[in-house]
């Protein structure tokens, strides 16, 4: 099981249901070979705090300011990310599917403005928020893999503050924002090369408020008891959102860990 659903960053762990000898689950990337409880109705449950080391490229405007470029790649996640909280869930009974996956990261960046002509530096501080809530139906399934296709909301809120230095802007600083609401849609799965390792991943896309929303994972992960397993793998989120002035243009991509738990 794997749910795909920012700026990068912080402990990836990942719960999710397990693939089980003659069908395997599919749950939230980080976490699809842990065996979650099942319930007298049938109801399969799993839930994943993760570490998404992502670093974040793209570009940023607010109305009446240049746009300002920004570079973080995830080797400087240590020196930018001021706070973060990620985590994903999973309700599962039989083929169907209920997922959710949070994100919430505070960080600081470096940008630039167009050849360096109004400002000689621009200090980037961005937050931002985004929850997916999906659903799933399994198109496919055998003793060692199975596929999803999945679909759902995704809620974005972005708020950046752009402060300039040097040039003719220099000292000027300005807040701007917006919040809105993606649909997405794409597959899930997970192939089992032995009972304890596995691979996962995922691929949405979808738009709405954004022109242009997508998010694919891949993960190699190992089952060490029923109820714990761990993940390693890549993973890579793009936004395009532009309306009155403001822009956020933003690819976050970077390494993704985590550990599976049930309970």
């Amino acid at each position: 099981m794997q749910l795909y659903a920012r700026i990068g960053l912080a402990t990836c762990l990942t719960l999710s249901s397990a693939a089980v000898a003659s069908a395997a689950d599919i749950a939230p990337l980080l976490a699809p070979t842990a065996q979650p409880q099942e319930t007298e109705s049938g109801w399969q449950f799993t839930v994943a705090p993760y570490f998404w080391m992502a670093g974040l490229r793209g570009d940023t405007a607010q109305f009446g300011l240049p746009e300002v470029h920004i570079d973080s790649s995830f080797s400087d996640i240590w020196d930018n990310l001021d706070f973060a909280f990620m985590a994903m869930g999973e309700a599962r009974n039989g083929p169907y599917s209920i997922f959710g996956d949070v994100m919430y990261t505070k960080l600081s960046a470096d940008g630039s403005t167009p050849n360096g002509i109004l400002a000689n530096s621009v200090d980037v501080d961005s937050t931002s928020f985004a929850a997916l809530l999906g659903v799933g139906y399994a198109i496919y399934e055998d003793q060692s893999s199975n596929l999803d296709i999945v679909g759902g909301l995704r809620v974005w809120s972005v708020d950046t503050t752009l402060s300039f230095s040097g040039g003719p802007l220099d000292g000027v600083s300005r807040d701007d924002g917006a919040t809105w609401v993606d649909a997405v849609a794409g597959l899930r799965g997970t192939y089992n090369f032995t009972p304890e390792f596995y691979l996962t991943g995922w691929g949405l896309v979808g738009g709405g408020g954004a022109d242009l929303d997508w998010d694919a994972a891949l993960g190699l992960g190992y089952k060490f008891t029923d109820t714990i397993s761990a993940v390693a793998g890549y993973r890579a989120l793009g936004v395009n959102y532009s309306n009155d002035g403001f822009e956020y243009d933003t690819v976050q991509h970077g390494p993704i860990l985590g550990v599976a738990i049930r309970f």
